[in-house]
Formats: structure tokens, sequence, C-alpha cells
């Protein structure tokens, strides 16, 4: 577990150094597998309806409830090493 939380640490302090920013779908993907990873399931309400990025960002979280965090670190950093390949870092 410890090999892992530091390939983590590695990949979230990776993802911020890419050249190009991910696609929507892709942040989403990457923030909903942070979360999971390092709170569990969602555990606030959805945001109002006026608050679109909030919803969009809760909605993807929530797609990931029940996921063990282990899965969630794995998900993780197997999809910043793909955007590592296609955005550069």
């Amino acid at each position: 577990m410890a090999d892992l939380q530091a390939k983590f640490d590695a990949a979230a302090a990776e993802v911020k150094q890419l050249k190009a920013k991910p696609s929507d779908d892709e942040m989403l993907l990457l923030y909903s597998l942070f979360k999971q990873a390092t709170v569990g399931d969602v555990n606030t309400a959805r945001p109002g309806m006026l608050d679109f990025t909030g919803k969009a960002k809760w909605d993807a979280w929530e797609k990931q409830k029940g996921k063990s965090k282990e899965d969630s670190m794995s998900e993780y950093i197997k999809l910043v090493e793909e955007l590592k390949q296609k955005h550069g870092i």
C-alpha cells in the first residue's frame, strides 16, 4: 500500500505538469478518481442547479461510489500515465 500511495502521490504531482490541458471528460475522471481515493464515497449534498461545474464534478464522483481506495488509486495512476503519453510532460 505504501508503494501504491507513493505512485499515487507522484501521479498527482505529474498531472499538474502536462503540456496541454486534458479534455473536460478526462478532467472529471481525474477529479472523481482522486476524490474517491482520498475521501471515499461522495459525502456532500449535490450542488444547486445553477452550479453546473459543481454538479458535473459531484456526478462524476458519485459514479465512483463503492470503489475501493486502492482501485481508485490504481485507475488514477493508469489514467495519468495515458495522459502523459497523449499530452506530454
